[in-house]
């Protein structure tokens, strides 16, 4: 399992899987989910990313995105966009 996340900045920080599943319900809720879809998407969306993380030491936090966004897209894009939208008003 990946010990590190690299951040943007090149910054290393302990991975912390609490962190991708906060991310993903708040973008599952700002999309307007029902509390029981919420949860399946958190659940399915974080139990693949983590495995994926399984693979590496130390992972970026873009390569962390993509994969969540990809997984995202597949099973309920409308969370997705919420990502998109809350990453596009972050970055103003």
């Amino acid at each position: 399992m990946a010990t590190q996340v690299i951040k943007r900045d090149g910054t290393k920080e302990p991975f912390n899987s609490g962190k991708i599943r906060k991310a993903i319900e708040s973008s599952a809720r700002d999309a307007g989910l029902t509390t029981e879809r919420i949860s399946e998407v958190v659940n399915q969306v974080s139990g693949t990313v983590l495995q994926f993380a399984a693979s590496k030491e130390e992972i970026a936090t873009a390569e962390l995105l993509e994969k969540i966004l990809d997984e995202l897209n597949k099973i309920e894009p409308r969370a997705a966009a919420a990502w998109r939208k809350y990453e596009q008003e972050k970055s103003r």
